[in-house]
């Protein structure tokens, strides 16, 4: 079985963390599993990597940043080869543009063109663990690049349909999918499984498990995930191919927004846009990397599943549960999405909760 496992910042926040990796890395192998390991910086060091440059300046070239902001999975990868290596498991670390992650030329927002892993294949055939940068990759212009936030989701899912990988799995502190977050919804409960047409929904409406890019990319190259805790063995979410039976699956909150004037819109680059319409624009905070001026902090709450914006019967159930909040929404196929005050998003996540995914008519 080949398996690409992805490891989150948290899970190799520091050397302690890293060397647990290690060991589980090594029991995969053990199985007689090969694995392909895709790591994230340590911990926050993104954040400090792009603190560091606003000490230099408030505006910061988007490829001197690609440069600066690479450097943290570099450190992460190469740690983690002399960890498996202590171990006594052979290892070898590959940077984005060694593993043949191939972008477009957008800069801290680069999306995947190609992938030729030939390195990586190289590395399995002798019996290695290769353990990939995630996050980066390099252009046809020979330029380093980022691929924005969830970039290292994406690389291991690209990775996973360039290698013919059996599963791709997604490490993180969270052990799974659940119906809510269970930090606002104390009733939330894990998903054994559900499909990618599902969790590309929740992605997209600002689920913190999964991102958007890398479930689009397993949704079309036809990829099973699988969302799984580091230091849990409670075996997490199987996301799999298929269509999505007809039911409310889960709902998602998104306090990291703001709405701005639609003269931004042509100023932005589209991971920054969450929706636009004659009000203005809805941004998502995490991709900016400048500070704009004019902004008013905003959060969505998403109840998703398939028919939930298509269905009427449904639609109304769905307006009935969020009640006086039910001021600002829009419906699609897999969604009906409500803006409010980031203050109220808590709120509201709970009540949708309890209306529709608590109660024995759900």
């Amino acid at each position: 079985m080949l398996l690409v496992q992805k490891y989150g910042g948290s899970s190799v926040s520091d050397v302690e963390r890293l060397r647990k990796v290690a060991a589980r890395v090594a029991r995969a192998r053990g199985r007689g599993d090969s694995v392909v390991v895709v790591v994230s910086a340590m911990g926050n060091t993104t954040n400090e990597l792009l603190a560091l440059a606003r000490t230099v300046t408030q505006s910061p070239g988007r490829r001197e940043l690609d440069m600066l902001i690479s450097v943290g999975e570099r450190v992460s990868m190469a740690l983690l080869a002399m960890a498996l290596q202590e171990l006594g498991v052979p290892a070898r670390s590959f940077t984005g543009s060694q593993s043949g992650i191939i972008t477009d030329t957008s800069h801290a927002s680069a999306r995947v063109v190609e992938v030729r892993p030939d390195r990586v294949r190289e590395a399995i055939a002798r019996g290695e663990v290769a353990i990939v940068a995630g996050f980066q990759g390099v252009s046809r212009e020979r330029e380093v690049t980022t691929l924005g936030r969830g970039g290292s989701d994406t690389t291991a899912v690209v990775l996973a349909a360039a290698l013919q990988a059996d599963e791709c799995e997604i490490c993180s502190d969270v052990d799974g999918v659940y119906s809510a977050d269970p930090r606002a919804v104390p009733a939330a409960v894990r998903l054994d499984t559900m499909t990618l047409d599902e969790a590309l929904a929740l992605a997209q409406n600002g689920a913190k498990v999964l991102y958007d890019e890398a479930v689009a990319w397993a949704r079309r190259e036809g990829i099973t995930l699988r969302a799984s805790a580091t230091f849990s063995d409670t075996g997490g979410t199987r996301i799999h191919p298929g269509a999505a039976p007809p039911r409310i699956v889960a709902i998602a909150a998104d306090t990291q927004l703001a709405r701005g004037p639609l003269a931004l819109l042509d100023k932005l680059p589209a991971p920054c846009v969450r929706a636009a319409g004659p009000d203005g624009v809805l941004l998502d905070r995490r991709n900016l990397h400048a500070e704009l001026p004019g902004l008013i902090p905003a959060a969505t709450v998403a109840v998703v599943g398939a028919r939930a914006g298509s269905d009427p019967t449904v639609l109304l159930r769905i307006l009935n549960a969020a009640g006086p909040d039910a001021t600002r929404w829009r419906a699609a196929a897999d969604a009906v999405v409500f803006e409010v005050d980031p203050a109220r998003a808590a709120r509201l996540e709970r009540a949708l909760h309890a209306g529709l995914l608590e109660c024995p008519s759900a």
